[in-house]
């Protein structure tokens, strides 16, 4: 199996879990940052979060403000998370499907690598009509490695 097919099964078994996950808007962090927002919903105090966690209740306000502020790590977030009887779900949850962004940039990259031909056929009369340049588009698409959309 070439890559481009491992790269498009990926990006649909990808879809598919993503699309479980709804839009990205539905997970926006509140203000003051979730360990603040359950902790407050769980009636628990800075001081009883810090025993839970084994540090001191200044440390609990600082890492209430690293998150707040979006320097908390990832380990530390896991932690806090477990002391408030919570799991952390961490993803990247894009902003249209994958197979959309990739189409998308693989059609731009196309009509980069077009464009000198469709100008140079245009000065000898010869334009391209709409539908030949999708299919050459579409031809194109085909024919290149993906990792080459990125550049």
């Amino acid at each position: 199996m070439n890559k481009a097919r491992i790269a498009a099964q990926s990006r649909s078994h990808l879809d598919e879990r993503l699309r479980e996950l709804g839009p990205a808007t539905r997970y926006a962090s509140p203000v003051r940052g979730w360990i603040k927002a359950i902790r407050d919903a769980l009636g628990m105090s800075t001081a009883q979060l810090a025993k839970r966690l084994g540090v001191k209740q200044p440390s609990v306000v600082a890492l209430q403000q690293s998150e707040a502020k979006g320097t908390i790590e990832l380990a530390t977030l896991r932690r806090a998370a477990e002391a408030l009887d919570c799991t952390l779900v961490y993803a990247l949850v894009p902003n249209k499907p994958l197979e959309a962004i990739v189409r998308d940039r693989a059609r731009t990259f196309a009509r980069r690598r077009l464009e000198p031909v469709e100008h140079s056929m245009l000065l000898e009369d010869q334009k391209v009509t709409a539908k030949d340049g999708d299919a050459r588009l579409d031809e194109i698409v085909r024919a290149t490695n993906p990792r080459l959309f990125w550049d």
